[in-house]
């Protein structure tokens, strides 16, 4: 057991003494959920997005231009 001091009606622990706990494992574990759910929901949003191509770009620039 690692020692203990008492200064003045304040215990003193070891740095050994003191850990996270299951709290420490329980909000670590949420950080990690969250972040997966969020990265989900940010893939679905990215493939919804409609990015025109080169050839209906040109066919648009042609348009305008005769206009």
């Amino acid at each position: 057991m690692t020692p203990r001091w008492q200064t003045g009606g304040v215990n003193v622990l070891a740095a050994g003494d003191i850990s996270p706990g299951i709290l420490g494992f329980t909000v670590v574990a949420l950080i990690g959920l969250a972040l997966y759910v969020l990265v989900k929901s940010m893939n679905k949003q990215i493939s919804k997005i409609e990015v025109p191509h080169e050839a209906d770009l040109d066919q648009k620039s042609e348009l305008n231009a005769d206009n």
